[in-house]
């Protein structure tokens, strides 16, 4: 499982490197979870959840990001921020990548601003 998750983290990283996106950082693990992907697109830095389902049978891999998710990633991102002050003043926003199928055949679906920091 852990295999799959690295194949579709690279994946997603690649495509939104080609995107115009700039890594800062991989894998961070905090206390609350972790950050698959922390980017830069401009000025804002992107925290990236990679998601990838198999089959629907609860839901897409989108879905997957239920509320109780979110504010992991959330919490996850304010340790980043602190542990990296020279990023804290920018603008930040959550997307999600998304892979539905056989890794073989899932298509990527790319959700900007997929939820909001409350």
């Amino acid at each position: 499982m852990r295999a799959a998750g690295a194949l579709f983290e690279e994946r997603a990283c690649n495509a939104l490197r080609q995107a115009g996106l700039m890594l800062l950082a991989r894998n961070f693990h905090t206390r609350h979870g972790e950050l698959d992907l922390v980017m830069r697109h401009g000025d804002t830095v992107v925290f990236v959840e990679v998601r990838h389902r198999m089959r629907a049978l609860h839901g897409d891999a989108a879905s997957s990001v239920t509320p109780t998710k979110q504010a992991k990633l959330v919490s996850a991102a304010h340790l980043w921020l602190s542990a990296h002050p020279q990023h804290a003043q920018r603008p930040c926003r959550f997307d999600v990548v998304c892979y539905d199928g056989p890794a073989d055949a899932a298509r990527m679906t790319w959700l900007r601003n997929a939820f909001e920091a409350s």
